[in-house]
């Protein structure tokens, strides 16, 4: 009787996931994908598969847990998807912020600024979780789903490697010149405005 009772709940009650929970998915969905549509499908094809095992559902975690767990797994299947049609190659030749950034010997072209902010401190400021949302946001599609995936979500550098159809030297290369384009984005967008006060 207090299973019914737990299912009938408020909380649990399918017919409200949309709107105690969507727009938190939908979020969610586009951190990953950049891409309106494919958020929007993917957040429907998530909630059809969440009411397809509702019954199952134990509650050992927040229903937007439960339905986030879903998403994550139908975002991953989607990039998966998407990167066995791509070849990687392309985004990995010739990168012109590489030869701007590196002289020919591998060495930074100009010094590099170390920041002075403590990053656990930055994150927890609004304004600059936009500016980075916003700079991840900028990457080219597979830099961004390779940093998300194992930056974010943290998963293993194996998963990744199995979701995105690389090699791991690939990835290596993929997260270097993600993280690089961050640091730049950053320091253009964040750190020079904070310097000048603006």
């Amino acid at each position: 009787m207090a299973e019914h009772a737990k299912k009938n709940s408020p909380e649990v009650d399918p017919g409200l996931w949309v709107d105690e929970h969507g727009d938190a998915l939908f979020s969610y969905a586009m951190m990953h994908l950049h891409n309106p549509q494919e958020a929007q499908e993917l957040v429907q094809d998530a909630l059809v598969a969440a009411l397809g095992s509702y019954k199952n559902f134990e509650g050992r975690s927040s229903v937007r847990s439960w339905l986030i767990s879903i998403l994550k797994h139908k975002i991953i299947d989607h990039i998966r998807k998407v990167s066995r049609r791509r070849k990687v190659m392309g985004q990995l030749d010739d990168d012109p912020l590489i030869e701007r950034v590196f002289d020919g010997s591998g060495h930074f072209a100009t010094d590099v600024t170390p920041w002075t902010e403590d990053p656990s401190v930055l994150l927890e400021r609004k304004d600059f979780q936009a500016q980075l949302e916003s700079c991840i946001a900028s990457l080219p599609e597979r830099l961004g789903r390779a940093f998300m995936l194992r930056e974010v979500e943290q998963m293993s550098s194996e998963e990744v490697c199995n979701v995105l159809g690389v090699t791991s030297t690939n990835l290596w290369v993929m997260l270097h010149r993600a993280r690089l384009r961050l640091r730049t984005c950053l320091e253009t967008k964040w750190f020079s405005d904070e310097e000048t006060g603006s």
